[in-house]
């Protein structure tokens, strides 16, 4: 009966705003009820002269400045408000609705409807409901309409009283926080965050705290992340959510011990909730028993479409055998070879029928679009055909593809990444007993430079230790360093706070690079690793051939918002502000995680214009 009554009331409504836009005036409405509302609630004339005048009463009219204009309630031996020329009380005060009309519906309706000029004047008149602008701008999202939902839920939280925000506000809240995200409103997107941090209620606060929280593990701020966890904590203590989240953050720091006893405490604080439903008492139990076998698990099924092909896919890498041997050979100029047989290309050409993105042609980059935008048909298909996980061409897209999906979470290692590096290790155990020069320009040696390339990106966050040695590994195979491996090798000492190794790697760069240039990225680093080891004097000097190379890096490093610069397909010119950007985005985290480091720089930078 609810339901019903739900659908009737939509329908009616959604005429009755019609109805009163075309003339904003009231005996129109009262006709439209009469003759084209009343067969949207079954023929019951009452019913719509009764609910008609209620609408009207919270009906915005542009012709007021979108006041309402309310009509008094009459008395019981007063005509009645319908126009029907009967007494209240023996019209329409004898009606009872059949359920509850939201005192926002229509205001909530016209949101929907308001277009341009007119949208943006009634969102200005500060008359629309809080619950108005939260559900418009729900439903406009989930229509496809980011523009219009991005325009309504900016409304709402341009509010200075936070406080008073509806309980409800936390998915509006998340979901502009997405809008923003994929439209690339990243500075909208930190000033939402930090209003909501600063002056939001709890449970506001709480999300945006969340958020902000797996923000810095995503980047590796591990610091900041911790720091963030605990002020959430201190914000929410009791919130289910925290308990996969510290999971999360233990994992990112590599303590997986701590990580299974603080799910452990989470499970024993939580369990006997009576707000928990089923599926939340599972969860807290699995996450205590093996947090990264729990949250690899969640991962694999957060995608509705490409769960099942993820899991029988993960089932197939943990059945691994031996691979086949690598064809290899001694080129005409005493080189090793690896050369791809006719069953390889064959294989190689049956999986190009489904997987469509194809590698950048510049060595050390990755695959060309988004492969997980239609990855159900190439991961169909590989289910279907395991025997293509023995070609290392096909590997080394799927190796691609998965880092660019799993390869920031550190609990994926052991499901993915795990069995794919144990089947390449052992290829690459056979090209080493070679001892033969393995370039990457010889024969099809590209294309396992190109699956370790893969593999050390992948498992850069679960398996750090081991994903450094295979970079040195394969540094060792081909000097030349033709996928610039030796730049990965050094933010990973840089993130694991090695900063000597770090040096001993940037002097063996400076010593074999020939290119009179210097590398923007290694000046940073090399600035970096000395400030650390308090070596202030040749941190300082390192600063001045950063400031030498490129005049926007420093400036652009210690600023926290800055103008971005507009990605293109083209390499940036050296000196140029799109260089300085792109090293800012990939060097800014390890400075941002040394504590006083960018103050040192600032101070350095205000030293120097004095």
């Amino acid at each position: 009966m609810l339901a019903a009554w739900v659908d009737q009331l939509l329908g009616f409504s959604t005429g009755a705003l019609e109805a009163i836009r075309r003339e904003e005036r009231y005996p129109s409405l009262m006709g439209w009820a009469r003759k084209e509302g009343v067969e949207l609630l079954g023929g019951d004339v009452a019913l719509a002269q009764a609910l008609a005048p209620v609408l009207w009463n919270q009906m915005p009219l542009q012709r007021l400045g979108y006041h309402i204009e309310t009509l008094a309630v009459p008395s019981p031996q007063e005509p009645c408000w319908c126009d029907s020329g009967k007494r209240y009380a023996d019209c329409c005060d004898g009606v009872m609705l059949p359920g509850q009309v939201p005192p926002h519906l229509m205001w909530m309706l016209l949101l929907q409807r308001l277009r341009g000029k007119a949208l943006n004047e009634a969102l200005a008149s500060d008359h629309v409901p809080a619950q108005a602008l939260l559900e418009a701008g729900i439903v406009s999202a989930e229509g496809g309409q980011l523009g219009r939902a991005q325009t309504i839920l900016e409304t709402l939280f341009n509010n200075a009283d936070w406080e008073g925000l509806p309980l409800e506000s936390e998915p509006a809240f998340e979901l502009l926080s997405d809008v923003y995200q994929e439209r690339g409103f990243t500075r909208k997107k930190a000033a939402l965050m930090d209003s909501a941090v600063e002056y939001g209620p709890g449970f506001l606060r709480g999300a945006a705290l969340k958020r902000l929280c797996l923000r810095y593990l995503d980047s590796d701020d591990l610091p900041s992340a911790r720091e963030t966890f605990i002020r959430t904590l201190e914000t929410m203590p009791n919130e289910p959510a925290l308990a996969y989240l510290e999971s999360m953050l233990l994992l990112h720091e590599g303590l997986p011990e701590q990580a299974r006893a603080r799910a452990d405490f989470w499970r024993r604080r939580l369990l006997n909730r009576s707000d928990l439903d089923e599926d939340q008492q599972a969860f807290l139990e699995q996450l205590a028993e093996d947090p990264e076998a729990t949250l690899a698990e969640q991962m694999i099924y957060a995608d509705e479409e490409l769960a099942e092909p993820l899991e029988t896919l993960t089932r197939l890498l943990q059945e691994f055998t031996d691979g086949p041997r690598l064809s290899l050979l001694i080129n005409a100029d005493g080189r090793l070879e690896y050369q791809q047989d006719d069953l390889d290309h064959a294989r190689y050409g049956m999986w190009q029928q489904h997987f469509t993105s194809e590698n950048e042609e510049a060595p050390g980059s990755g695959l060309q679009g988004d492969p997980w935008h239609d990855g159900r048909p190439w991961l169909d298909a590989l289910c279907l055909h395991p025997e293509w996980l023995s070609t290392p061409a096909i590997l080394q897209e799927l190796a691609m593809a998965l880092a660019g999906r799993f390869g920031n979470l550190p609990w994926m290692f052991q499901s993915i990444f795990s069995p794919l590096a144990q089947r390449f290790e052992k290829w690459l155990v056979a090209v080493e007993l070679a001892e033969s020069p393995f370039v990457w320009g010889d024969g099809d040696n590209h294309v396992l430079f190109r699956l370790g390339l893969g593999l050390i990106i992948g498992m850069e966050r679960g398996a750090r230790e081991q994903s450094r040695q295979l970079a040195e590994r394969l540094i060792r195979l081909d000097g030349e360093d033709s996928m610039g491996l030796r730049e990965l090798l050094l933010e990973q000492l840089l993130s694991d706070d090695q900063n000597l190794r770090a040096l001993t790697l940037i002097e063996e760069i400076e010593r074999t690079c020939d290119d009179d240039e210097p590398w923007l990225g290694l000046l940073l680093g090399k600035a970096l690793a000395l400030y650390r080891l308090a070596r202030l004097e040749e941190a300082r000097h390192a600063l001045m051939m950063v400031d030498q190379a490129n005049p926007w890096m420093l400036k652009l490093l210690v600023r926290d918002n800055p103008r971005r610069e507009p990605v293109t397909g083209n390499s940036p010119a050296p000196g140029s502000r799109a260089e300085a950007w792109q090293y800012r985005v990939l060097m800014r985290p390890h400075w941002v995680a040394t504590q006083g480091a960018l103050r040192w720089v600032d101070a350095r930078l205000k030293t120097s214009v004095e």
